[in-house]
């Protein structure tokens, strides 16, 4: 009998997700730098998973375009939000971080922004 599954990427994507989270969480002290990336816009935010509760949010939509050395369009705009995020990461005390790609591939914006992170000021 054939089974009446569609599996979408997705699917495929939330699956990886699951599986990186079931080894990931943060702290207070070192929170879960998590990642989300749609068509659009890429959306970074620093979790307390012991009080769930978001310690900062950053998202390509609100910030505005600056040239990156080496970079351009979304994986540009990528490394700004980690800057960003590590910014205000910084002005709250928080020098650490466990690094969550959200099911991603470590790649193109989704390294990007682990790298504006780390040259924001925090470390993974």
């Amino acid at each position: 009998m054939k089974r009446n599954v569609t599996i979408t990427p997705k699917t495929r994507r939330t699956t990886r997700h699951a599986r990186v989270r079931a080894r990931v969480s943060g702290t207070a002290t070192c929170p879960r730098l998590s990642v989300f990336r749609s068509h659009s816009a890429v959306v970074a935010q620093l979790i307390n998973d012991d009080a769930k509760k978001t310690l900062a949010y950053v998202t390509s939509a609100k910030l505005k375009a600056e040239p990156v050395e080496g970079k351009s369009g979304k994986v540009a705009m990528s490394y700004l939000v980690g800057k960003a995020l590590a910014e205000l990461a910084v002005k709250q005390g928080i020098t650490s971080a466990v690094f969550d790609r959200g099911g991603y591939a470590y790649h193109g914006r989704v390294a990007a922004l682990a790298d504006g992170a780390r040259a924001g000021g925090l470390k993974f």
